[in-house]
């Protein structure tokens, strides 16, 4: 099951009773006066907590009290200006002044807190363009140089390890007289020996000092993909409505190697270079341009890397977009959103026998010893991977749930899926389900996670604690009532569009990802140390600090973060999952409590007041 790191990060909100009685913390461990109003928290996938304040950006991590950095170079920074990298320890902050005349960028590792690029330190007068690139751990940056420089038109590699330039060339020279316009115009390909430019003049070719290689006419590509050994590359142009992409081979050498550009309906949002082809989706929108427009749903494509030509006669339906994409040794397996699974081989034969109807919202597609287990927003199963058909009697079926979850029980040998009150076993070995529990948990809610613990099962959400032994019976169940509404929502929503800023990069990062290789059904703390495996070809402290925390196991692993009304006030109590008992009490005493926790630093962060921000470790 796909799990979103950062959601990992945040903690559950529940309400407990005051009647247990625990070992008082209210003292912090840290605390940081960050020097202006607080706007905004954001714990990073690197574990630093980044504030946005009236005066800037303030990093912080226990420790110290004292404040990792404080950029405060562009005053206040609104949320919209910053750009967390993904799997990367870095933040970009980028302002435009009026008339989107003046831009200004700068680069922090909020690892080690340094600033590493701004347009003011390192001679620009207008950066447009300035991308990280990883594994190579980069920066490149396009844009206008200063007066002293006669306003030139650059391009510069920064190494993100240092913050030094690496090397700086002219797009154009200052004192060239053309009527062209060169614009940088999409993300650049950092290859082992040169760098590759797209512009709204063509493709350029730079070696590492700066020398031009080649240059072509392939104008205003967007993004660019080379195979591994780097003999072929691939350059995507989409038009300004994503009415179609199109598609160009490049030689090492600059020079198209098709004799015409492959063109496709839509984005492209997944491409893989394969022995047998190029394996392409693309999505279309058509929504409201009238009866005769095309539906809007996804296109895949296998495509002839030797002329670009579709190698199938006929694509499969997908009445939808797709939502899971993955790369086999016989075919291409994919999920539909709207629901449907498929597989298809690389001649275009479809190798199910007849496509798989599922639920809507596939939330996960993952291997097993037994085949490949779905599970939807309305059903699961186990499918035979070669012809589709079902290991399962029948399919796991649930009214449309608004909370699923599910895992392994190792010990048992089955599929544990909770779904609205209800907690599913399904045998490992006969595909039998049966209902284990009814999880009627109370103030309307259902279970959002299950876990299996040593001695038993443990089923939470928001205001509910459950613990089942193993055949289902309840050992103890809590229901608490919130003291009242946190800021735990508007702090998820910050975070969750991080992970959208993320998702955007998904196209020209997908030659890195290996996203679409199916997963094996692991739990939780596998996916993370998988997660972190994109990251290990990159060089760098700062990389190697937040590859060891995706890899390492949570620090509070064991403990269950409770916001209830105690006697002093709101407060924060941490709950040990197997036993219930209450291991430390922290006075808030806001009403409203803004706070986040680090689970797998095992820290709390909260906010005490305007300016300043407390830090409690949890693992004590």
């Amino acid at each position: 099951m796909k799990t979103s790191i950062f959601t990992s990060l945040l903690l559950s909100v529940f309400l407990l009773s005051t009647t247990v009685f625990g070992q008082k913390a209210e003292q912090p461990d840290f605390r940081y006066d960050v020097g202006a109003k607080i706007n905004e928290m954001t714990l990073t996938e690197g574990g630093t907590m980044v504030v946005a304040t009236n005066d800037g950006l303030v990093g912080i991590k226990p420790g110290s009290n004292e404040l990792l950095f404080n950029f405060i170079d562009y005053g206040r920074v609104k949320p919209e200006e910053l750009f967390y990298v993904p799997q990367a320890p870095y933040v970009i902050v980028g302002q435009t002044g009026f008339a989107n005349m003046s831009t200004k960028k700068a680069v922090i590792d909020y690892i080690s807190g340094k600033k590493l690029f701004s347009t003011e330190d390192n001679g620009w007068k207008q950066v447009m363009t300035c991308d990280v690139i990883m594994p190579q751990n980069k920066l490149v940056v396009s844009g206008q140089r200063r007066a002293d420089e006669k306003y030139a038109s650059q391009v510069a590699v920064y190494d993100l390890t240092t913050g030094g330039e690496d090397y700086r060339f002219n797009l154009v020279d200052p004192g060239k007289v053309t009527m062209r316009n060169y614009l940088v115009s999409g993300r650049p390909l950092l290859m082992k020996d040169k760098l590759l430019i797209p512009t709204s003049q063509g493709i350029i070719a730079k070696s590492k000092t700066g020398e031009t290689l080649w240059d072509n006419d392939l104008k205003n590509i967007d993004w660019m993909v080379a195979n591994e050994d780097e003999s072929d590359i691939y350059a995507f142009e989409t038009n300004d409505t994503n009415a179609w992409t199109k598609i160009y081979k490049v030689s090492p050498q600059g020079t198209e190697v098709w004799s015409d550009d492959a063109k496709v309906k839509g984005v492209v949002t997944n491409f893989e270079i394969l022995p047998q082809g190029l394996a392409v989706v693309s999505n279309t929108y058509n929504q409201g341009k009238g009866i005769l427009a095309g539906a809007s749903e996804s296109k895949i494509a296998m495509l002839s890397a030797t002329n670009g030509e579709d190698l199938w006669d006929k694509a499969p339906k997908t009445k939808g977009y797709v939502q899971h994409f993955y790369i086999m040794e016989d075919g291409i397996l994919f999920g539909i959103q709207e629901g449907g699974i498929n597989k298809i081989s690389y001649d275009g034969k479809t190798l199910f026998k007849k496509p798989l109807k599922t639920g809507e919202n596939i939330l996960t597609m993952a291997e097993t010893p037994q085949g490949l287990i779905y599970i939807t927003s309305e059903d699961a199963n186990i499918v035979n991977l070669t012809n589709g058909e079902q290991v399962w009697k029948k399919p796991l079926k649930y009214k449309r749930a608004d909370a699923i979850s599910s895992t392994y029980d190792s010990k048992n040998s089955r599929y544990l899926i909770s779904a609205d009150d209800e907690l599913f076993a399904v045998d490992a070995n006969s595909g039998e389900v049966s209902t284990l529990a009814e999880s009627k948990f109370e103030g309307k809610e259902d279970p959002s996670h299950v876990e299996v613990r040593n001695d038993g099962i443990l089923l939470t959400s928001d205001q509910n604690m459950m613990f089942l032994d193993w055949d289902g019976n309840s050992k103890w169940h809590e229901y608490y009532r919130a003291p009242g509404k946190s800021a735990f929502g508007a702090i998820l929503s910050g975070v969750m569009a991080v992970a959208t800023a993320a998702t955007a990069m998904a196209a020209y990062n997908a030659a890195n990802q290996n996203r679409n290789k199916l997963g094996a059904y692991t739990d939780r703390g596998e996916r993370y140390a998988d997660l972190g495996d994109g990251m290990a070809m990159a060089s760098g402290a700062s990389v190697a600090e937040m590859l060891r925390r995706f890899k390492a196991t949570a620090a509070t692993a064991d403990a269950q973060f409770v916001l209830t009304k105690l006697d002093d006030g709101v407060g924060l109590v941490k709950l040990n999952k197997d036993s219930g008992a209450m291991e430390k009490e922290i006075i808030l005493k806001d009403k409203k409590p803004e706070y986040q926790v680090d689970e797998i630093a095992g820290v709390l962060y909260y906010k005490a007041d305007n300016n300043s921000i407390f830090a409690y470790d949890l693992t004590k």
